[in-house]
């Protein structure tokens, strides 16, 4: 484990379960919590959370449907949360998963990060029925599948920068979210940013990023 990358970059690393044998996983969290550090772990099936051993699984905060799990506090841990400028908006219910894993990953780093879910365009009055909510974040995180449209569609009704998660949610032409990748990536809406596909965890950091470099300018009020 790469112990010192947050304080290198602010954003420690996250463990990678996926291909990782259950005696992995556990020596990780022995050296951890032998360094008194928390972690984040990604891509933990359920499957494989129930193949630990049950002194390390107990150890655990486990969440099934974004397969992520937390050894640790927050990192507020004696405060209250803070409320977070970060905001979570998922096309649809089938990309709730990967936007689970963004929230969880803001929840790891002490934000509450609101999701608000099913605002995909083939109902666009829904989105706009929220979209004054959502034009008070100060970072948007748009998670789509299918054709990707969202990203382009909210990037021009905000302010706020939009980091695209494209999800592997789609069939046909769609199948794997390579469409909603490309979809993004050809934004000719200004201010959207791209993460790879299915990567909540990767959009959160870059999120806690974006807020970090802006309050060392002072240039964003805290949450």
């Amino acid at each position: 484990m790469d112990w010192d990358r947050e304080r290198r970059t602010g954003v420690p690393e996250a463990v990678l379960c996926e291909r990782k044998s259950p005696e992995q996983i556990a020596a990780i969290v022995a050296a951890a919590r032998a360094k008194n550090r928390k972690l984040f772990l990604t891509r933990l099936s359920a499957a494989a959370f129930a193949a630990l051993a049950p002194d390390v699984a107990g150890l655990l905060d486990y969440d099934p449907l974004s397969a992520t799990a937390i050894l640790g506090a927050p990192n507020d841990a004696g405060t209250a949360a803070m409320k977070s400028p970060i905001g979570i908006v998922a096309a649809g219910t089938s990309d709730l998963p990967v936007a689970r894993e963004a929230l969880r990953a803001l929840a790891f780093h002490g934000h509450v990060a609101p999701i608000i879910a099913d605002v995909g365009v083939a109902g666009l009055w829904r989105l706009l029925e929220q979209i004054e909510q959502i034009r008070r974040f100060k970072v948007v995180i748009a998670v789509a599948g299918m054709e990707g449209a969202l990203f382009s569609v909210l990037a021009g009704l905000v302010a706020a920068p939009v980091i695209a998660v494209p999800t592997s949610v789609g069939y046909g032409v769609a199948t794997g979210g390579k469409v909603a990748l490309y979809a993004a990536l050809a934004s000719c809406a200004s201010g959207v940013v791209v993460v790879n596909i299915d990567n909540g965890f990767g959009a959160a950091a870059a999120a806690l990023k974006m807020l970090g470099a802006a309050r060392a300018q002072g240039t964003t009020p805290g949450p």
